[in-house]
C-alpha cells in the first residue's frame, strides 16, 4: 500500500509540475483538485497538502520573478540589438559617403562706420553706421568617382546678395592618368586672384571679379596651371545675337617648395575678352556696348617663413569704353583699371597685422582713386577670428572717405 501511495504521489506531483510549468509556475485549478482528491483518499494528510501548496506557491512566485527578469533581459537585449542594428545601418550609410563629402561654411558679422566728405561745398557731408550679417556661405565638395567631382556653394550677403547658388561645378579630371581637367557650371572664372588680408575686398576684385556659368579646361600640376574657357556674358555688342562669345585664358606659376627654403611664391597672368561682364561693371554698363572691351590681370603673391606676406595685383581694361557706356564716366571715354599692394606680418600664431596701398584710374566715384589703410586680426578660438580695419580713400572728383570696419568670423 505504501509503495502504491508513493507511485500515486509521484505521478500526481509529475502532473502537478507539468501543469505548473505549462502555466508559468502558477497553481492552477487542476492542481488544487488533485490535492483535494489525494486528501480525500487519505493518500496525503491535510498538513502534507498544506505544505505542498505553500511550496508550490513559493516556487510559483520565484518562477514568476525569474520569468519576469528573463523577459526584461530578452526585451533589453532586443532593444540593444535594434539600436546596434540601427546604428550599424546609419554608420554603414554615412560610411559610404563620409570620405567623399567635404563640407564647409563661413559666417561673418560686421559693424562699420563711414564718414564721407564731398569736395563740392554745396553738398552736405554724410556719416553712417551699420551692423550687418555680411556673409553666410555654405557648401561642399563631393568626390563622385575617381575622375568626377562636384562643388556646390550657397551665398548670402545682407543688402547685396539673396541666398542663392553661388557656385555649382562639375569637374572631370585625369587624376593619376593625365594632368588635364574641365570645369562646367557656375563659377568664379580664373580672371584675377584677389588675395587680401583685409576685411574689405581689394579694388581689383571690386572691378574685375566675374561669376558666370562657363566651361573652363586646362592643364594643372604642382608647378603650372594653364586654362582657357568660354561663357555667354550679359553685356553684348550692339546688334549682336545672344551667343557664347566671351573667352578667357589664364596661366599661374607656383615656385616649388624646395627651390628656396621657407619661400612660397605664386605669380600669374590672365585675360578676358569682355571686362564689361565683371559682376560690378555689369551694373554700371549700358545693356549693350559698341565693342567688347578686353581685360588684363597680373599678380604676384609671396610669403617668407609663413610669417611675412606680400601681394600685388593689377587689373584693367585694355581699351576704352565709349562715352556714356559706363554710368560713372561723366560723358567721356574711360578705360577703368585698379591695382593693390599689401604687406602683412604674423606677429604671433594668432595676431596678424597688415597695411595696404591701392588705387584706380578712370573709375570716377565708382572706386577710390587712391586708398590706404591698416588691419589687425586676431584668432580668438579655433576657427574663430576678429578683425578691425581702417581705410582712407580719395576719389577722382576729390571726395574723401574714412571707413572703419570690425568683423567677427567663423569658418568650419
Amino acid at each position: 500500500m505504501r509503495k502504491q501511495n508513493f507511485i500515486v504521489i509521484g505521478i500526481t506531483l509529475f502532473l502537478a509540475l507539468f501543469i505548473i510549468n505549462s502555466n508559468a509556475f502558477a497553481i492552477s485549478q487542476e492542481t488544487e483538485q488533485l490535492l483535494k482528491i489525494l486528501e480525500k483518499k487519505n493518500i496525503i494528510t491535510d498538513k502534507e497538502a498544506a505544505d505542498m501548496r505553500q511550496e508550490m506557491e513559493s516556487s510559483s512566485q520565484a518562477g514568476d520573478k525569474e520569468a519576469s527578469e528573463m523577459k526584461q533581459e530578452i526585451e533589453s537585449s532586443a532593444k540593444a540589438g535594434d539600436k546596434e542594428a540601427h546604428d550599424a545601418g546609419i554608420t554603414s550609410l554615412l560610411g559610404k559617403w563620409a570620405d567623399k563629402i567635404h563640407p564647409g561654411a563661413c559666417i561673418e558679422v560686421e559693424a562699420s562706420y563711414e564718414d564721407y566728405n564731398f569736395h563740392d561745398p554745396s553738398v552736405r557731408d554724410t556719416d553712417t553706421s551699420d551692423f550687418v550679417l555680411a556673409t553666410v556661405e555654405i557648401g561642399f565638395d563631393v568626390d563622385i568617382a575617381k575622375h568626377v567631382k562636384a562643388s556646390l556653394f550657397f551665398l548670402y550677403e545682407e543688402d547685396d546678395t539673396e541666398f542663392d547658388v553661388d557656385q555649382g561645378i562639375i569637374t572631370i579630371d585625369g587624376a593619376d592618368v593625365v594632368p588635364l581637367y574641365v570645369d562646367l557650371g557656375k563659377m568664379y572664372i580664373p580672371f584675377g586672384m584677389f588675395e587680401s588680408h583685409f576685411i574689405r575686398d581689394p579694388l581689383t576684385l571690386e572691378l574685375g571679379e566675374t561669376n558666370e556659368s562657363a566651361v573652363v579646361g586646362g592643364f594643372r600640376n604642382d608647378l603650372l596651371e594653364v586654362s582657357v574657357g568660354a561663357f555667354n556674358g550679359d553685356i553684348d555688342e550692339t546688334g549682336d545675337e545672344n551667343h557664347i562669345d566671351n573667352y578667357l585664358a589664364s596661366a599661374v606659376f607656383t615656385l616649388p617648395e624646395t627651390t628656396v627654403p621657407d619661400l612660397n611664391l605664386t605669380a600669374g597672368v590672365s585675360g578676358i575678352s569682355n571686362i564689361a561682364d565683371s559682376d560690378a561693371l555689369q551694373e554700371e554698363a549700358t545693356a549693350t556696348i559698341k565693342n567688347h572691351i578686353g581685360g588684363f590681370n597680373t599678380f604676384i603673391i609671396a610669403s617668407l617663413l609663413d610669417k611675412y606676406f606680400f601681394n600685388a595685383e593689377y587689373l584693367g581694361a585694355i581699351d576704352d569704353f565709349k562715352a556714356g557706356e559706363l554710368s560713372f564716366d561723366g560723358g567721356r571715354s574711360y578705360r577703368p583699371e585698379a591695382w593693390t599692394i599689401e604687406l602683412a606680418c604674423g606677429v604671433t600664431d594668432s595676431l596678424n597685422l597688415a597695411v595696404c596701398y591701392e588705387g584706380s584710374n578712370d573709375c570716377g566715384d565708382f572706386l577710390p582713386e587712391k586708398q590706404f589703410g591698416g588691419c589687425v586680426s586676431y584668432g580668438l578660438f579655433k576657427d574663430t577670428s576678429i578683425a578691425l580695419e581702417y581705410l582712407y580713400g580719395k576719389y577722382e572728383n576729390k571726395d574723401t572717405r574714412h571707413l572703419m570696419t570690425t568683423m567677427l568670423a567663423i569658418e568650419f
